[in-house]
């Protein structure tokens, strides 16, 4: 492709430039952690989990290749999620080590940064595959009916529906998704693609939580994606299907000394409109009185 200038530059002093040294030492074997807990996601389920700002939770692959579609919400206040489209803007459509994911309007922030990705070194292959993408988002049941005329219920929407109830979210909560260790482009059509899943056991992308967090994943129905699950060859893929795991740690207390939660940009300009120039209580209070 060719060099061209991003839109939106995190160079040297920009307010998106991070303390990568602050992040670098945040990693396993530079800071000390405690792991609290290791949510199982089942293959083809979903799961919810929640992380208080300032630990680190890590989604791994602990058998075989495998897919995860993830969402991510405020703890306290689900009208602050994950925002894809402008994550791809600010950062890029794959994202890897040092990479943001920035939550919605009003509040504009980073929710997470990613500290280490066992994938990092993958890069861009022949065909222009990237891995954890922020191009597409999950497989649906809405989609499924629509190209194949049949009810399946456990496509990663469904799985993300079901896993978020428990904590008071709905459908209509479960939102655009990072791919985690999906391997995707654009084709020569500009066409999204998908490629077969390249993790293997023990990889992981790992992310330090910015501010409270809900978060919920899906394991993929699809698998590893080596399987194409519509069109003339289309099958079922059960067989490439694993588990995923998440893992969530406490770090010591030292190694967070000067960090504070991001805060939302403090615009005030109320989109341009003016509180009104009339006191409507005093001015019904005025005609009664008139009357």
């Amino acid at each position: 492709m060719a060099k061209v200038e991003a839109a939106y530059r995190a160079g040297k002093g920009s307010k998106l430039e991070i303390d990568k040294a602050f992040y670098d030492g945040l990693v396993e074997g530079k800071a000390n952690r405690t792991l609290i807990e290791t949510v199982k996601v089942p293959m083809r389920e979903g799961m919810a989990w929640e992380v208080p700002a300032g630990y680190v939770f890590r989604i791994r692959v602990p058998e075989g290749p495998q897919v995860g579609d993830f969402n991510m919400w405020n703890r306290h206040d689900p009208r602050e999620r994950m925002w894809a489209s402008r994550t791809r803007q600010i950062q890029r459509a794959h994202i890897s080590t040092h990479d943001r994911i920035w939550s919605t309007l009003p509040f504009l922030r980073p929710m997470v940064t990613i500290i280490d990705d066992t994938l990092a070194s993958y890069g861009e292959d022949e065909q222009g595959g990237r891995v954890h993408d922020l191009l597409g988002t999950r497989c649906d049941p809405y989609v499924n009916h629509l190209l194949t005329g049949e009810d399946f219920d456990h496509h990663c929407h469904s799985n993300l529906v079901r896993a978020v109830l428990p904590y008071g979210l709905t459908e209509f909560d479960v939102h655009d998704v990072l791919n985690v260790f999906q391997c995707t482009g654009l084709n020569e059509d500009d066409q999204y693609f998908m490629k077969t899943c390249p993790a293997r056991k023990g990889d992981y992308l790992e992310f330090f939580a910015e501010i409270d967090l809900l978060c919920a994943l899906s394991c993929c129905p699809g698998g590893d994606l080596s399987v194409d699950l519509w069109g003339p060859e289309a099958q079922d893929p059960l067989s490439t299907c694993h588990p995923l795991e998440v893992e969530i740690y406490k770090l010591e207390d030292k190694v967070l000394e000067g960090w504070k939660p991001p805060v939302s940009p403090n615009y005030r300009g109320q989109h341009g409109l003016q509180k009104p120039s009339i006191d409507w209580c005093a001015e019904k209070d005025r005609l009664q009185r008139k009357d």
